[in-house]
């Protein structure tokens, strides 16, 4: 069964986009060796060729370094989320957690042999220099990415603020590799930025779900209530294109900022009975105020989690492109002393209605496609959970797979989905989908058939904790 567990920011600025859990566990119960006969002959193999190794090399090799890569490369095999943290990255991981690091600002995973961006981060060296989601690191400072996992790719990109680093990038569409030289910086990542559009319609944008991400939405809202009057205000855009994702707990407070009660997520494990439930509370501190949230192919596990409650129960109206699809929980498991932590795959989150968005993601319920500029049209932008190699199968998971275009127009008069969104809220457009008809309930026969809560269910506001 799971126990409550403390959550902590998911691959965050140049990790992978996750929603990770930490926990402890203890050792392992004792097995029979006859009826795992073939996995210890494998580990007698695997012990053989080590030794092999150590003594017949052409150099000496670092045995610890061939450790550390045996397990990556056993982990990483499993999907694209799991992996190895020797103590250095472990601690590079607590770290992010702050929201402020030396580096370049960006979201990446692995694909194949190479480095894939998922999406750079507002205001941040790679942003500034052009670097567009989808793009792949082939090399860094000249060395190339084949055969580094994705924590010693990370690690040769931060660093101390001011020093330079050089990469070089491959882009669809191009025919020749592209070289950047940018100055690493600190990071500080500002979760939520806002504005108030036309003079009536409060704009909201998450750019990352980190510890601080529900304090600077609850300030956000109350000063755009404070600026125009609700006699005025029209109702509220929620900006979830290009976000990664990040904390669970943030993304369960967001949702319950426009929730009044309801489910906001479930997490399910490898047994039927381990089940998480996480429930909304009461007050909609928008005051049913009408929603509109966007999404693309860069919106990613902790924002997928958002749009999906807010759709499901028709609190909101999403309007965009398919989201990215990344539907997986990685807990992080320290190995104690020195050794670092796995990051593995140990859950499927689903929304409200029971859906799994592993390899699917969200479909807007407005579909609406930003044109790319000039410069970038014959580039290819989409990007998704369903195009990276290994990646769990999705109950839910289509032929057409997941994600979308993950492009956002610097300009507000360039972005036709934050202008259509605006007109909407404006009654200046009109569309059936918007707002949600609420005798439309999709939760309703859902949760006919939906299992009995399992392992507790935790409020949105529930502090985080670690359970031994």
């Amino acid at each position: 069964m799971f126990r409550k567990m403390k959550f902590v920011l998911a691959g965050a600025l140049l990790g992978a986009a996750s929603m990770i859990m930490v926990h402890s566990f203890a050792a392992p119960k004792t097995v029979t060796i006859d009826d795992n006969a073939g996995t210890y002959r494998s580990l007698a193999l695997f012990g053989d060729v080590f030794e092999r190794v150590r003594m017949q090399y052409v150099t000496k090799p670092d045995d610890r370094k061939m450790v550390e890569n045996a397990i990556n490369g056993m982990l990483t095999s499993l999907d694209p989320h799991s992996s190895y943290m020797n103590s250095e990255a472990s601690k590079d991981l607590n770290e992010t957690t702050k929201g402020e690091f030396g580096g370049l600002g960006l979201e990446v995973t692995t694909d194949k042999d190479s480095i894939k961006v998922i999406a750079p981060i507002d205001d941040t060296p790679a942003a500034k220099a052009g670097i567009q989601a989808g793009d792949l690191i082939v090399k860094v400072d000249g060395k190339p990415v084949r055969g580094m996992n994705l924590t010693d790719a990370v690690d040769k990109m931060r660093g101390k603020a001011g020093t330079e680093v050089k990469l070089t990038l491959v882009r669809k569409g191009v025919n020749k590799p592209i070289n950047i030289s940018l100055k690493r910086a600190i990071i500080k990542v500002k979760a939520v930025k806002y504005r108030i559009e036309g003079g009536d319609v409060g704009y909201l944008r998450i750019s990352q779900f980190t510890g601080r991400t529900y304090e600077d939405l609850t300030k956000a809202i109350a000063d755009i209530q404070a600026k125009v009057p609700a006699s005025r205000l029209k109702g509220y855009i929620v900006d979830l294109r290009l976000n990664p994702g990040g904390l669970l707990n943030q993304a369960v407070a967001v949702s319950d900022v426009f929730l009044n009660k309801g489910e906001v997520v479930s997490i399910r494990g490898r047994n039927p009975g381990d089940i998480i439930r996480y429930d909304a509370r009461a007050g909609d501190l928008t005051h049913g105020k009408p929603v509109i949230v966007l999404i693309n192919g860069g919106s990613a596990s902790a924002s997928e989690i958002v749009a999906g409650a807010l759709q499901d129960h028709r609190r909101a109206t999403i309007l965009g492109t398919q989201s990215f699809g990344k539907g997986s929980v990685q807990t992080i498991i320290p190995l104690g002393g020195d050794n670092g932590a796995l990051r593995l795959t140990t859950a499927l989150y689903y929304t409200p209605s029971g859906r799994s968005i592993q390899g699917k993601g969200i479909t807007p319920d407005i579909k609406i496609e930003q044109p790319l500029p000039k410069d970038l049209q014959g580039y290819d932008v989409n990007f998704g959970e369903s195009e990276l190699q290994g990646h769990i199968k999705g109950n839910e998971e289509t032929d057409k797979g997941s994600g979308s275009a993950a492009y956002v127009p610097l300009s507000a008069k360039d972005d036709i989905q934050l202008q259509n969104a605006v007109k909407l809220l404006q009654g200046v457009e009109k569309n059936p989908a918007f707002p949600p008809d609420p005798n439309k309930d999709v939760l309703k026969q859902a949760m006919l058939g939906k299992p009995d809560n399992v392992g507790g269910k935790a409020g949105a506001g529930e502090t985080e904790h670690k359970t031994e």
